[in-house]
């Protein structure tokens, strides 16, 4: 599929609007709550945009609402007459009900409303998602991101974003508040998805080399802050790698990403890659990874818990795990 041109919006600033002005009789509504979608409607709040967040834990509201936002108990509610409704849901399942099921927001959203769409989905999916709010006259833009929950508590995210001229320019205020770069991927709902899911691909390759190498270290018997230490400063970091590894030597498993969310994600790569009878052997065995984790009951842990798999199956002790014995005789 030929791609549009890229255009990277640096920077995600004002643009020369007072922020009244960048946010004159437009209401935004954000959808999902979590540490994402709190974060971003922090980033919305702070830009002085007026928001109303939706999220069904009542936890995660009431965070909301200590922040100064608006809350209600139903996504209709938090959409109706909004001009931008962001949706920062789990997966492509949440997006459609959210968008289209019995609480559905698309009937309640303005006549020229967009819908940013920020969950991973598979393109052919967000493609479909798009034509049918479309068909109501409402905008879709295809927006997933990517930066963790600190940088959208900042609003420093990254935005890998297609969709209409109009679409773009109706979430332009929610991209200049949110992100610190945004780049215009094509004029069609789904590159951003494929963008996202070429992320996810390393993403996930990453977080599973860097478990198997701490492992693999552990095993040797090395200091783990020191092999940190050395590495974050070797050809062999990544970015993952600094990031992920605190986890694991702290023997701290919080969930900041959980390890199904790359079981959900590495699943889309594996099926875009059979769709098009492409190899992608490297995320099919980090999938594996994952799943395998999943299945050891760590699937809402942290996505580092591929670092305790490690450890159960050869008998190592990593911090914060109990040394399960293994016969090597």
């Amino acid at each position: 599929m030929a791609m549009g041109g890229t255009n990277t919006i640096l920077d995600g600033g004002p643009d020369g609007l007072t922020e009244a002005g960048r946010w004159a009789d437009l209401n935004v509504a954000v959808a999902g709550l979590g540490s994402m979608g709190l974060g971003i409607a922090a980033s919305l709040l702070r830009d002085g945009a007026r928001v109303t967040g939706f999220d069904p834990g009542e936890q995660r509201r009431d965070a909301f609402a200590a922040l100064g936002g608006a809350t209600v108990t139903s996504a209709s509610a938090a959409a109706e007459g909004a001009d931008i409704v962001v949706s920062v849901v789990v997966n492509a399942e949440q997006t459609e009900a959210l968008l289209f099921g019995a609480d559905g927001v698309a009937a309640h959203m303005a006549s020229n409303a967009v819908f940013v769409s920020c969950a991973t989905l598979a393109p052919a999916k967000a493609r479909a998602l798009a034509r049918q709010l479309e068909a109501s006259g409402r905008h879709y833009l295809d927006a997933p991101i990517s930066g963790g929950a600190q940088r959208a508590a900042e609003g420093s995210l990254t935005v890998m974003a297609s969709g209409s001229v109009a679409a773009f320019d109706r979430a332009s205020p929610v991209l200049e508040a949110i992100a610190g770069k945004v780049y215009r991927l094509g004029d069609a709902a789904g590159q951003g998805a494929a963008f996202k899911m070429v992320n996810q691909l390393l993403a996930g390759v990453h977080i599973a080399a860097a478990a198997e190498a701490m492992a693999f270290a552990a095993s040797e018997g090395l200091d783990l802050r020191a092999v940190y230490e050395v590495i974050t400063a070797s050809a062999g970091n990544s970015w993952m790698f600094e990031n992920r590894v605190p986890h694991m030597i702290d023997g701290d498993y919080t969930s900041r990403s959980a390890v199904d969310i790359f079981v959900k994600d590495l699943g889309i790569v594996i099926d875009m890659g059979r769709a098009n009878t492409f190899p992608v052997p490297l995320a099919s065995a980090a999938l594996q990874l994952f799943v395998m984790t999943s299945a050891a009951g760590m699937g809402r842990d942290d996505d580092a818990s591929v670092a305790r798999l490690y450890a159960h199956i050869a008998g190592l002790a990593m911090p914060g795990e109990p040394v399960v014995k293994t016969d090597r005789s």
